[in-house]
């Protein structure tokens, strides 16, 4: 079974192999949680190997994640000047992106972040984009997000203590956090986010209105 502590994928090889290739932002620090992965076959969570057929979180390129894994929480100060936690959007889907300006997969996967946010923040989706840049340069990062016409909240991590909690290896790192606080999957690396299988597996996870 995988954890973020000893999955090859955030071994220390690896980050130093990611490292050298200047494409990785290592985060040291002790184990804050564990996040066990559903593989094929396993656990009821994907069909098995003999079928070949796909659910709709291999179908969007995010690893899912076992039940009952809570997100760290987190309170940042954003782009704006204000203050965003976690908890904030407790009843909503979260789609929580770490991301750096020097990272171009960060940059080309931006447009279809915003794309996925402005289809669904109706419907009880947010798109949260956490700045690992360091010190959080504002002469930096208020042209970049104007460029790309980001409109989804931009919150800054300027020393990489909330992208340590959550265990960020390289970048971008997306987490997909359920309403109410479970962490869903993940993915990293870019991705096309407003893609139709994406699509699919957010329309799953969305948070169902209440019946009056």
């Amino acid at each position: 079974m995988k954890s973020w502590a000893s999955d090859a994928i955030f071994g220390a090889s690896r980050r130093q192999t990611l490292i050298r290739a200047g494409l990785a932002v290592v985060i040291l620090g002790g184990v804050v949680w564990v996040l066990p992965v559903r593989r094929p076959g396993q656990d009821g969570g994907h069909h098995g190997a003999a079928t070949q057929v796909l659910d709709p979180f291999e179908k969007a390129g995010v690893v899912e994640l076992k039940e009952g894994q809570q997100a760290p929480g987190f309170a940042l100060l954003t782009l704006d000047g204000g203050r965003v936690s976690l908890t904030d959007h407790r009843d909503k889907l979260v789609v929580l992106n770490f991301w750096a300006t020097w990272c171009q997969p960060c940059t080309v996967e931006m447009p279809s972040l915003e794309a996925l946010w402005r289809r669904h923040r109706d419907r009880g989706l947010v798109v949260v984009g956490v700045s690992v840049d360091r010190g959080a340069p504002r002469a930096l990062l208020e042209p970049y997000v104007r460029n790309l016409k980001l409109t989804f909240p931009i919150l800054l991590d300027p020393d990489s203590k909330t992208s340590d909690r959550w265990r960020v290896t390289a970048l971008p790192a997306t987490f997909i956090v359920r309403p109410g606080g479970e962490v869903a999957g993940m993915a990293m690396g870019a991705r096309q986010w407003n893609s139709d299988e994406m699509q699919a597996l957010v329309e799953r996870l969305l948070p169902h209105p209440r019946a009056h």
